[in-house]
């Protein structure tokens, strides 16, 4: 998979072949603007807000040769619509959105293979294992034409102001569960600090609190490096950590200690990093279009401990059991009987604004 392209509000960028360390040696498209892109994603990431009001939230239309265009748009009642239009060719998708906060950020994933005509747009929130799919009936090809206008912004183009990224992949692109580490995060084993991107499945690491356990896979995926994939540098001597390391978003923490105690009646509790950032302690980390991620799945979801601190391993709750998101997944080449179930995560996980409350609490 190759990403091609990347829009947001400061920047947009789009490559034949492909963007930042991914960047291949010859183009994956021909460059003519009649050549087709028979599979592929548009990720996007976007804040819904809880009127539900309706609005385009981005896509393009063009008249010449012939009518196209390609739109998603906020629904009354929170949801995305997706309407693609090709001469007399109408494809059509919606996908609601339950129990939408003050203002929501979700993540619309919209994979599609002509040739096979299949198709299916996907709805995530960051933080939440939630994945709700819909299926694409006969989605259409895009010409390098329409990725330009879409991507660059030419002609009738939209990029709503409650975007915060997009971006053009030429593969269908996995959903669910995500890597969150640096391959060079040094992680604790038997024989000393190793980096995670060299622990291979039947190495050992050293955990929190189960001791030696063995690693079942390490999981890599390249990603678009904005929204809820921007890199955050977690600096030392904060947290415990004996060197900086950079870290997605995502990546949850263990916090301990009297404040933990006495706020939430617990031992310790997950905070994920995004909530950490502050300026100093934990910032947000200049980056190029993509970063490589990386992680590692353990039997029973055990915390690790890289470079002094506790880190959550990768949660796969009860995937095994739903064969259409495994598939769907960055799991879905492993064998379904070797993957592990894990139940609740091990500490209670801080919503955004007891994570900022506890942080304040320590800064005082």
């Amino acid at each position: 998979m190759t990403w091609l392209a990347l829009t947001d509000h400061d920047d947009r960028r789009f490559s034949l072949r492909g963007l930042g360390s991914d960047k291949k040696d010859t183009p994956l498209l021909a460059d003519d603007p009649r050549a087709m892109l028979t599979r592929g994603t548009i990720m996007f990431e976007t804040r819904l807000s809880a009127d539900g009001r309706p609005q385009v939230l981005f896509g393009y239309k063009t008249t010449h040769p012939w009518l196209r265009s390609l739109t998603f748009q906020a629904i009354p009642g929170g949801g995305v619509a997706m309407v693609q239009v090709q001469g007399k060719a109408i494809t059509h998708a919606a996908i609601q959105h339950e129990d939408a906060g003050r203002t929501d950020v979700v993540r619309i994933t919209y994979s599609w293979d002509s040739t096979a005509k299949w198709g299916r747009m996907t709805l995530e929130q960051p933080e939440d294992m939630q994945v709700v799919s819909v299926a694409v009936e006969n989605p259409r090809p895009l010409s390098l034409d329409d990725i330009r206008d879409l991507m660059l912004g030419r002609g009738d183009q939209t990029f709503a102001p409650d975007m915060i990224f997009a971006a053009l992949s030429n593969q269908i692109e996995p959903i669910g569960p995500m890597p969150t580490l640096l391959p060079d995060t040094p992680l604790a084993t038997p024989l000393g600090y190793k980096n995670a991107g060299q622990l291979q499945r039947g190495d050992t690491v050293l955990t929190k609190s189960a001791g030696i356990v063995p690693v079942l896979q390490r999981v890599s995926r390249m990603v678009p490096a904005r929204g809820s994939y921007q890199p955050i540098r977690l600096r030392a001597p904060y947290f415990g950590l004996q060197q900086d390391i950079i870290v997605s978003p995502d990546q949850r923490l263990v916090i301990d200690g009297p404040e933990v105690e006495y706020l939430f009646s617990q031992e310790a509790v997950l905070v994920p990093a995004r909530h950490l950032v502050n300026g100093f302690a934990a910032l947000n980390e200049p980056c190029g279009p993509t970063i490589c991620y990386s992680q590692l799945l353990l039997p029973g979801h055990e915390t690790m401990l890289a470079a002094g601190t506790a880190l959550e391993s990768l949660y796969i709750g009860r995937i095994r059991r739903n064969a259409s998101h495994l598939q769907s997944s960055i799991l879905h080449t492993f064998d379904r009987s070797s993957l592990p179930e894990h139940g609740r995560p091990g500490h209670h996980v801080l919503r955004w604004y007891d994570a900022i409350h506890l942080a304040r609490q320590r800064a005082a």
